[in-house]
């Protein structure tokens, strides 16, 4: 089972969809609806650097399910490369699938950071 763990639908296209294009049902091979809390790479502010620059801890993923058996976890490019050293059962949407006026409306592939 694959849950969206982002804020947003993720849509699946199959390969031979023509980029640029707005004829999408005949190539729409899935859609991934959103989970009610997104999973989000949390901060710690530190304080100002010195120079101006806020220094900001990253790096600690907020909402994310412990992993499960069979289920995989579409997250944002940040969190799962945040956890790849870690997680195993986090995709990213690969790909993108872009209309014709340029706007990303959804990938090819979910892709596994290694």
């Amino acid at each position: 089972m694959i849950l969206n763990l982002t804020p947003h639908s993720i849509r699946l296209y199959s390969w031979d969809r023509e980029e640029g294009s707005d004829d999408l049902e005949p190539h729409l091979r899935a859609v991934y609806e959103p989970e009610p809390t997104p999973s989000r790479l949390a901060t710690i502010e530190l304080g100002p650097d010195g120079s101006g620059a806020e220094l900001v801890e990253f790096g600690h993923a907020q909402d994310l399910p412990p992993k499960r058996d069979g289920y995989r976890y579409i997250v944002s490019l940040v969190v799962a490369l945040a956890l790849a050293d870690r997680r195993s059962d986090l995709l990213v949407p690969y790909h993108e699938v872009r209309n014709a006026s340029g706007t990303v409306i959804g990938c090819r592939a979910l892709a596994q950071p290694a």
